[in-house]
């Protein structure tokens, strides 16, 4: 499954563009089933068998409401909220939609989207937001600055339960969920203190997405948990222009497809964004700065939905914090900067939720980390300082449990993943099938959060 993902970067057949573009998804199906009856070039079957696979994530109520449906939505949960007000957001692209039998959808969390991402909305919503934590945030600031960096030990808890309507009782049932790579830059002394059911296997700590692994009997109210704890260190960096090495290394420069793809597009726009620039570090902070300022944050529709996540992002101009750190990688790699990815969980006290991030590569200081979403919203919020730090820097609310993109896990998933891109939640299988998102429930604890003494 993992080299067919690089085939959505193939065109698909006219007729069945035409079809999906309309939203008749079984028209879709009966036309991909009908050129998969012929012969065809490999590479087209390849790509026809992805686009069935991926169809069940469409197919799925992901874009639940008619126009209809989501006026109504506004209007109980907004503030005077007037009709022009929808038919703006949509010709704007602020709200996410599809055809579906040539009928307008909206994506189900283009609701929650609006308010989180702009502040009139929120302002004006029925049901107050949960406060942010740019006050935390800065005080990390504060701290990594005034102590050249910090250290933290971090106990956490991961679970996954197969949501009831998909419980096959008495089956054979594998699972995997997310721990820390013992090989991040950041991470120390890792110790997994205990799994439920009690025989999970740990991926080597090398894994590139990294798990724990169970392979049982499924059962009714059935969870699958880990607890783990490790040290979080990072150094604070200011990386100066003029301290950047003469010679720079080559390595993670390359394409990796579907998603960090070298299109025209993006080469033009790369150009519009450095110019003439040739300093590594300059040429990083101009698209950090890009992005972050003319990318507006938005959550996504599942990732397999999307043929070429960096240039979705580059055209559309919005994505997620992960669409985000995959425009920044791509562009950096293009630029000649090493680059990478990371993901895992953001966990401050009160709030730990999935969350992406990149990596970018400068001598003579090596692998520093980039967060564009983070920077963004600093910068929508005027905090320029903390909009400045995340080029280089982290927080140490992080759990870093992957490095690359559409990667194996060890062992291996024998069936489509929920997310064939990354992985942060957790996976399922029976033996004839993959579970998807709405088919299994996950969830993350901080259990504690201790500071300790920073050592340089």
């Amino acid at each position: 499954m993992y080299h067919a993902l690089s085939t959505l970067s193939f065109p698909l057949p006219e007729d069945v563009c035409r079809a999906k573009l309309h939203g008749d998804f079984h028209a879709v199906r009966q036309l991909i089933h009908s050129w998969l009856s012929r012969e065809i070039p490999e590479a087209l079957r390849n790509r026809l068998e992805v686009e069935l696979d991926l169809l069940l994530v469409l197919e799925k109520d992901e874009f639940p409401y008619t126009y209809a449906d989501a006026l109504q939505l506004m209007k109980k949960s907004i503030r005077d909220f007037q009709e022009e007000e929808l038919r703006e957001l949509w010709k704007s692209g602020a709200v996410d939609w599809i055809y579906i039998n040539g009928e307008i959808h909206f994506y189900r969390r283009f609701l929650s989207n609006l308010i989180k991402t702009r502040p009139a909305y929120a302002e004006r919503s029925i049901t107050p937001p949960p406060p942010g934590s740019a006050a935390l945030l800065n005080e990390n600031i504060r701290i990594m600055k005034e102590k050249g960096g910090r250290s933290a030990r971090l106990r956490l808890k991961a679970s996954l339960k197969v949501a009831p309507e998909a419980l096959q009782e008495g089956r054979k049932i594998r699972v995997h969920l997310p721990v820390p790579q013992e090989t991040a830059e950041q991470v120390s002394d890792l110790r997994i203190l205990k799994s439920s059911p009690e025989n999970g296997i740990p991926a080597p700590g090398s894994a590139k997405q990294r798990t724990i692994f169970w392979e049982v009997l499924s059962q009714k109210d059935q969870e699958f948990s880990v607890e783990y704890e490790y040290t979080n260190r990072l150094s604070y960096v200011d990386p100066d222009p003029a301290q950047a090495s003469p010679e720079q290394p080559s390595f993670h420069t390359e394409e990796q497809l579907p998603h960090i793809r070298f299109t025209p597009y993006l080469r033009a726009l790369l150009k519009e964004i450095i110019g003439e620039e040739t300093n590594p570090v300059t040429k990083a902070w101009k698209i950090y700065s890009y992005i972050t300022t003319k990318i507006m944050y938005s959550f996504m529709r599942p990732y397999s939905t999307v043929e070429n996540i960096s240039e979705y992002a580059a055209v559309n101009l919005k994505g997620d914090c992960g669409v985000q750190a995959i425009l920044f990688i791509t562009l950096c790699r293009m630029a000649g900067i090493p680059a990478k990815w990371q993901s895992g969980l953001y966990a401050e006290p009160g709030d730990t939720g999935m969350h992406d991030w990149a990596q970018f590569y400068i001598a003579p200081w090596g692998w520093m980390y980039a967060d564009p979403s983070f920077g963004g919203s600093a910068y929508r919020a005027g905090d320029l300082e903390r909009w400045k730090y995340y080029f280089g820097n982290l927080d140490i609310y992080r759990m870093p449990a992957n490095s690359e993109l559409q990667t194996a896990f060890i062992p291996p998933k024998q069936h489509l993943r929920a997310d064939p891109v990354d992985n942060q939640c957790g996976e399922a299988e029976y033996p004839d099938k993959g579970l998807m998102t709405w088919e299994i429930d996950c969830d993350h604890e901080l259990i504690s959060l201790e500071e300790i003494p920073f050592e340089e």
